[in-house]
């Protein structure tokens, strides 16, 4: 079921709103300076399972993307690594909330490791 009224549906605890204003080419041009900072040579690897993540939220929720803070909690739970990555894609759409969870967890130890 997707939900596009804000109400909630199928395990999705609720509704997250998108944001839409740029095409997909356009953030992935935007994301490929971080995602050859994080991944190197497996950059554009990355950058297709962001791609990827934007597919299936769409066929889940059924909003053209994920809303930033998700990517951004995608971007942090992979730590760099392609695996992670593709984990915390996966997620971020069967349930952002955990994934939110996870992404600070991460935040709290690397604040941890500065102090």
């Amino acid at each position: 079921m997707m939900v596009r009224d804000g109400a909630a549906g199928a395990g999705s605890g609720g509704r997250v709103p998108s944001v839409i204003g740029i095409s997909r080419r356009e953030r992935r041009d935007a994301d490929r300076g971080r995602a050859s900072l994080e991944f190197g040579q497996d950059a554009a690897a990355a950058l297709d399972l962001l791609d990827l993540l934007e597919l299936a939220w769409h066929d889940t929720h059924g909003d053209a993307t994920p809303p930033p803070d998700v990517v951004e909690d995608v971007w942090t739970a992979a730590e760099g690594d392609l695996a992670q990555l593709a984990s915390a894609s996966r997620l971020a759409v069967i349930d952002w909330r955990d994934l939110r969870v996870a992404a600070d967890e991460i935040r709290s130890r690397r604040r941890e490791e500065r102090a």
